[in-house]
């Protein structure tokens, strides 16, 4: 009886350690899609110019397409952030349509 309800503790546990990976990871790719690092916590960086009017932008977050792997498949961006060094990996749908 102890080896079942050990085991049945250990299987929810394991389900819900892999669904709080899940969602860190996401809320992780949702961050840096919106621009600021989840481990220093910094932003896009908007700075004014009175003279001459204009609004500069520095973006914190830098990303490129490691592999596109189709119209219907994912594509592999990587995100580095340019105050802390952070890279980060993740996958993201596309969503371009074939012809």
């Amino acid at each position: 009886m102890q080896t079942i309800i050990f085991l049945l503790i250990a299987f929810l546990i394991s389900i819900f350690s892999v669904l709080l990976y899940f969602n860190t990871k996401k809320n992780r790719l949702s961050l840096l899609l919106s621009g600021e690092c989840p481990t220093c916590k910094q932003k896009t960086k908007t700075f004014f110019d009175k003279n001459s009017n204009t609004t500069f932008t520095h973006e914190i977050i830098s990303s490129r397409v490691l592999k596109d792997h189709g119209c219907s498949g994912v594509k592999e961006v990587e995100f580095s952030c340019s105050n802390c060094g952070l890279k980060e990996i993740h996958p993201i749908n596309s969503s371009s349509y074939c012809n």
